[in-house]
């Protein structure tokens, strides 16, 4: 349990957005595996808002079910920014997060994301006028800095506490490192005691539930937030309460159960998407599920061709008929199978390399997802 502002939380484990992929089907998937309370959106630009682009509605789309529901908004201008913000509550969006971090070359260019932590001064005033306008809470989500030599996280962490925002979340590496590398515990724990009173959530490379627990161990965090971590186990959230609360870690997911949720995440995605659309984006989502299947080469090389709900499930029965000659008399996987390091190390993590753990972004060029 813990507070963003006039927002009551029953978790303190968020879902980060990954532009592409955390949609509404991926959200609700979560949600009904558990231990999921705040989710954001993918971010959407300010502009496209107002003047009601419908791509722009389509990434916020939510639903009842869909809550407590964070946007994340990113843009330079503070008029359009206030107003988007006025806009998102009053359709009833739980709070908005302000995109600090994305590394993203068209974002920055306009003077968004990581771009808005070389200038203290005008983001503490475009910041002021979005939580002044607004009742619901005012987030940020930023990098440690631009670069090594610019690790500004703490003092922009401080020149917004100042101005009314409601919680930080901090992704522990700089906007020069993007995606690689490995995460700076210590920079995040910087931002944690910079600030006087309000929460700060770290990010990054948060796989498993021992990883999220070194995460508030070595940095004394408020909560964490996982991203791809959440995509190769939506477990994560619900095993990670479990463990934090009791110290046991809780069986991996039968094969069974997985391929249950693969199915039910498939069935929003054509419920919110129209089959043709669904389907075609169903062909990046699958292969994350299938890293845990053991032997999957026959399904994935068969799903990211999928167009109809009929041809996954057909494809499905196929791969599951075919698994059985890897399966011993009690449907487990044989001890001869040995699956490859990385998804090894998924399937039995392992407390003194879980923090260190990569996994891979999304194929494709990083403005697409």
């Amino acid at each position: 349990m813990m507070r963003f502002g006039s927002l009551t939380l029953k978790s303190n484990l968020f879902l980060s957005p990954l532009a592409g992929y955390t949609n509404l089907p991926f959200r609700l998937a979560l949600r009904e595996v558990g231990g999921l309370d705040l989710a954001t959106t993918d971010l959407v630009n300010a502009r496209s808002l107002l003047e009601k682009n419908p791509k722009a509605f389509k990434l916020i789309e939510t639903n009842a079910a869909d809550r407590p529901l964070a946007v994340q908004l990113f843009g330079s201008v503070p008029e359009e920014m206030r107003d988007a913000a006025v806009f998102l509550e009053s359709i009833g969006i739980s709070s908005i997060d302000i995109n600090m971090g994305c590394p993203v070359r068209k974002v920055c260019k306009v003077g968004g994301g990581s771009a808005m932590m070389t200038e203290l001064d005008k983001t503490s005033a475009l910041v002021k006028g979005m939580v002044d306008a607004v009742k619901i809470p005012v987030t940020a989500k930023m990098r440690l800095g631009w670069d090594d030599d610019n690790l500004t996280a703490p003092d922009l962490a401080r020149a917004l506490e100042d101005v009314g925002i409601t919680a930080i979340f901090v992704h522990g590496r700089t906007r020069e490192q993007g995606f690689s590398g490995t995460v700076k515990l210590h920079g995040i724990r910087a931002v944690v005691q910079a600030v006087k009173s309000i929460p700060v959530i770290g990010n990054g490379d948060v796989t498993t539930p021992e990883a999220a627990r070194m995460m508030f161990d070595e940095t004394g965090c408020a909560g964490v937030s996982i991203g791809r971590g959440a995509f190769y186990n939506p477990w994560i959230f619900a095993h990670t309460q479990h463990y934090i609360k009791t110290g046991e870690l809780l069986p991996e997911p039968a094969f069974e159960e997985r391929v249950r949720v693969m199915c039910r995440h498939l069935d929003l995605m054509v419920e919110v998407f129209g089959e043709p659309l669904g389907c075609r984006m169903f062909r990046k989502v699958a292969p994350w599920y299938s890293k845990r299947f053991g032997p999957a080469n026959e399904f994935n090389k068969k799903v990211v061709l999928v167009s109809t709900r009929a041809e996954f499930h057909d494809i499905l029965d196929r791969y599951i008929k075919w698994r059985l000659q890897f399966l011993d008399e009690n449907g487990h996987l044989k001890p001869s199978y040995r699956p490859p390091p990385m998804v090894a190390s998924f399937m039995q993590p392992e407390p003194a390399v879980a923090q260190r753990q990569h996994i891979p972004v999304p194929k494709g060029p990083v403005e697409v997802w």
